[in-house]
């Protein structure tokens, strides 16, 4: 019984195990996991400025609006004043007074409305930015999520050529090796079989005794032995 197709297998199946560490280590996962961690925090702050910008715009057009209203109570009053329909001068005195007053109102609506400007202005300046973070996180969510869709159907592919390569080279090997050499690889980290080189296992690179070496070149056809270091069968 030849041993030779055990190493045949047994390169399937690291060829296998790598794609599948792949897989699971791709690194645009990790960078995606990152990015949609970052575009959460940056809406969330989004949502706050735009908020406040949203209430600092209704208080800044409040202020316009009482400002043009207190301008236009203004200029009503003084075109009673002017317009000869008023002869009282206690009433004329009061109604200049008015004006003033109003006038002096308007002038510190205008003042506060500055103020909330700035104010609203800081804050679309905030919102913008924020807005451009975004975008720009998101483009790159495409990139990866491109990239890793990509990835993905390179390394299913392969998977699929590598185990039904293996399930030919298993064909071939009787169901008592097969089993050994599972079991061998669920001991030793997936290495069921090696190739022995001299007195060198190359599964494990470690040196088995000379005597148990010449013990195994002289073992009959049809029977096997395992690696005292790592365990997996040794093919001479």
């Amino acid at each position: 019984m030849s041993l030779e197709p055990l190493l045949a297998l047994q390169a399937h199946d690291t060829t296998i195990d790598r794609l599948r560490h792949r897989w699971e280590t791709l690194a645009q996962r990790a960078a995606l996991e990152q990015i949609e961690t970052d575009l959460a925090v940056q809406r969330q702050l989004l949502a706050t400025a735009a908020g406040a910008r949203d209430g600092v715009r209704r208080e800044e057009q409040r202020l316009d609006d009482d400002a043009q209203s207190t301008e236009s109570k203004a200029v009503e009053v003084e075109r009673r004043l002017y317009s000869g329909e008023i002869s009282s001068p206690r009433e004329l005195q009061a109604m200049q007074s008015d004006v003033v007053q109003l006038r002096k109102h308007r002038s510190s609506l205008e003042d506060r409305e500055l103020v909330v400007m700035e104010k609203r202005e800081a804050l679309d300046a905030e919102v913008s930015q924020l807005e451009q973070s975004i975008a720009t996180l998101d483009a790159r969510q495409a990139e990866l999520r491109a990239a890793l869709a990509a990835e993905k159907t390179e390394i299913s592919d392969q998977l699929t050529i590598e185990q039904a390569a293996r399930g030919e080279v298993a064909k071939g090997i009787s169901t008592e090796l097969l089993a050994d050499y599972e079991r061998c690889r669920a001991r030793a980290r997936g290495m069921g079989a090696a190739r022995l080189v001299g007195d060198t296992c190359q599964g494990c690179h470690l040196s088995i005794p000379a005597t148990e070496v010449d013990r195994m070149r002289k073992m009959a056809d049809g029977t096997f032995a395992h690696c005292d270091n790592c365990g997996c069968i040794l093919v001479p």
